[in-house]
Order: structure tokens, then sequence, then C-alpha cells
């Protein structure tokens, strides 16, 4: 492509509004669904011959533009209490918008985190369908709703979306059974797509094995177990360390994934700082940059153990054989959709049976390289159904403009 027509196709560019978002959040999976989505969003442009500027709206971060117009974000958005009642804050994103594309940071549309979030999410779904923009999910967790009340906001924002793309089969049984009149289709989560450099950790005596803890879990462990673990995650996170620091030649680095305030609940940092201090043969990963800084980093570990979503997705996506510590059904769903069975369920089992399942699948590793093989392969067909969706839809949009 010249750069006559590069020129062409930036002033007619199609405005996308990325709606729960997040280009500099401490957490480094809400950033990983962003570069992603942005990546294969660029990727339909492509091939409609279209360019996109990006809006992001969502949480409240950083004013500095550098951090995110670098990833080709014009403006950020903040969802707040006065963003959301100004005709300049919330409103105006989406009046500008030629498409709005919520990701509802993964797994957020859900009652599982409170009332108020939910509510945050399920009102900004509604304003995004007040004119005439079309509103698609992109892939995320729906669910669960434990409620009859969060069951009704549910139904009412997603039966207003133009399309809706659960990430995994449980989403996708649930989106079915509620009958709502709305086209769908199962994909899976865009982090799959996640670009990184392939790193080696340079140990050819030993065997590097990622720890990711998190910082929710510990912390929720002495709280009110809202996601119901059957087991003491504390406990099991101090087994998991004895067993592998006390391996021959095996080296375990511990790798925080959500980076906090300084002792705020669910930052991982403080907590693999407090187990390197109990387990000094450990040693805790750099801090990363980005989402795409930390795929490269884990993808040069010869196994991993995760309690962090898309620090598992990160690992099996560049081919490192991994133990998801599941604590809700996003973990299981997503993971039985690509076909990768080396879940531990934490709901359902206790300290031993987790021990037992990382055991085994760390003797197993070396002959998991088909399985995480397939279970990439799935994800890049998933994906690719959404990559072509989207493009049809830029298509669409780019075709409005030239009328």
């Amino acid at each position: 492509m010249n750069e006559n027509t590069k020129s062409q196709l930036r002033s007619h560019a199609i405005r996308v509004c990325l709606l729960w978002h997040g280009v500099d959040s401490g957490n480094l999976g809400v950033r990983a669904l962003t570069e992603s989505q942005i990546h294969l969003i660029r990727q339909a442009a492509d091939a409609v011959g279209t360019h996109v500027d990006f809006e992001i709206v969502g949480w409240a971060g950083s004013s500095d533009p550098g951090k995110f117009r670098q990833l080709g974000v014009q403006l950020v958005t903040p969802v707040n209490g006065r963003s959301m009642l100004s005709r300049s804050g919330v409103r105006a994103a989406f009046r500008r918008a030629d498409v709005v594309l919520d990701i509802g940071e993964g797994d957020s549309f859900s009652d599982i985190y409170g009332l108020k979030r939910l509510l945050y999410f399920a009102v900004t779904k509604w304003m995004a369908t007040t004119g005439s923009v079309p509103l698609v999910l992109s892939p995320q967790t729906i669910g669960p709703f434990s409620s009859w009340w969060s069951i009704a906001i549910s139904d009412f924002c997603l039966r207003r979306a133009a399309s809706i793309f659960p990430r995994d089969e449980l989403s996708r049984q649930y989106v079915a059974a509620r009958n709502l009149g709305v086209s769908f289709d199962e994909i899976v989560d865009v982090a799959f797509a996640l670009p990184y450099e392939r790193t080696s950790h340079g140990r050819a005596d030993h065997l590097t094995v990622g720890v990711n803890i998190s910082g929710l879990l510990w912390n929720e462990a002495s709280g009110s177990n809202r996601f119901k673990l059957q087991l003491d995650y504390r406990a099991l996170t101090r087994q998991l360390l004895e067993h592998f620091t006390r391996m021959d030649a095996v080296h375990v680095v511990l790798v925080p994934h959500v980076l906090g305030e300084a002792g705020s609940v669910d930052d991982d940092l403080s907590i693999c700082e407090a187990m390197q201090r109990e387990f000094p043969n450990t040693s805790i990963a750099p801090r990363y940059d980005g989402p795409s800084a930390a795929k490269s980093h884990i993808s040069g570990f010869d196994f991993f153990i995760g309690a962090r979503m898309h620090a598992c997705i990160a690992a099996i996506s560049s081919g490192v054989p991994v133990v998801p510590l599941a604590y809700s059904r996003k973990f299981t769903g997503l993971f039985n959709t690509v076909g990768y069975p080396h879940v531990a369920d934490c709901r359902s089992l206790d300290v031993s049976a987790v021990m037992s399942l990382v055991r085994q699948t760390f003797e197993q590793r070396a002959h998991l390289s088909a399985t995480i093989q397939d279970a990439n392969d799935i994800a890049a067909a998933r994906l690719k159904i959404y990559t072509d969706k989207i493009a049809e839809l830029l298509a669409s949009a780019k075709n409005r403009d030239s009328i």
C-alpha cells in the first residue's frame, strides 16, 4: 500500500469505539485484550481496504497520550459518574463512533464482582445503543448471573446488541438458552492473537517453572470466599512452591500479572515478594512494560502454573505446558473450547487433588505439544471467524460513510 493510498484511507477513517478496554491498566490481562483486539481489527480493516481510528471508553487511567497513541488510539474517555451524565463524556464518545466493540474487560459482564460494577457495564451498553451505531459484544465471558435481577439486566442489554461473540462454550450455551433473537458465534479469547517474541531463559541444565500468584485469590482466602473455592489458596501456593523448589535442576520464577497499588487486594507483586522472602531460591519476573513483553517472557518457561487467566493464555498460546488454577467458569469454559483438559478447578478440587494434577501434568509436559498445537489451531480458526465478521462490519460502516 503506497503513501497516497494510506493518506486517502486516513481521511476516511472508520471510528471504532472500544468499550471496556484499557491501555494503561495494572491488569495485564485487560491490556492484552485491548492490544489483541486492535491487532485483529487492523487485520480486518486491511482486508476491506479501510483505515480505523480508535477511541477507548473504560475506567479512568493515565492522561499521558504517549501511552495510548503508540497503539493508534486517538482518545481515551474515562467512565465515572460525571462522564456518564455529561453530554461531552461517554455519550459523546458513542456519538463519534461508527461502531462500538464492547469486550467487557473479558469477564466483567457478570454479577460475581458486585452490583455496582454490573450496573456500570450494563448502563454503558444501553447508552451505546440509544443512537444508530451498532454495538458488538466482542469475545468475552457472558455471566454467570446468579439472581433474577442480574439475569433481567443482562437480557435487556444482550437483546440490544447487533452481535454477540461468547469466548467459550459455557457462555455460548447461556446466550443460546436465553432466546435473545440476536446473532451469536462462539469464538475464543482474543489474547490468543497477542503478538510476542519468543525468548529463552538460557538454562540448559535447568528447567524453568513459572508460577503466577494471584493477589486477588490470596486476599480472598482470608475473606468472604466469594468465588466459593474448595481449597485454601494460600496453602496451595505454598505447597506448589515447596514442591518445585525442592526438585533438582528446577528454577522457579514468580510471575505477577496484575500490578495494583502496593498492598492492594488485587496486587500480585506484593504477594510474589512475600513468597520470595519465604522461598529465597525463587526469583521474581521483571516488571513487564506491557502484555506482549509478559507473553514474550512467559514463552521461555518450560512449565507454567497460573491463577490469572491471561497469564495462562500467554503460556498456552506461546506453546508452554500450563496448568490453569480456575476460580470461575471463565477458565473451564475457555480451555474446554480449545480442547485443553489440564485445568485445576479450584471450585471443586482440594489442595491434594490440585497438587496431584500439577505433578501429573508436569511429568507429561514433553508429550503435550500436540495438544497445545491443536488448541492454538482451534483458537486461530475461531478468531478468523471473528475477524471476518469485523471486516464485514467495517465494510458496512465504510459504505455508509460514502453515501
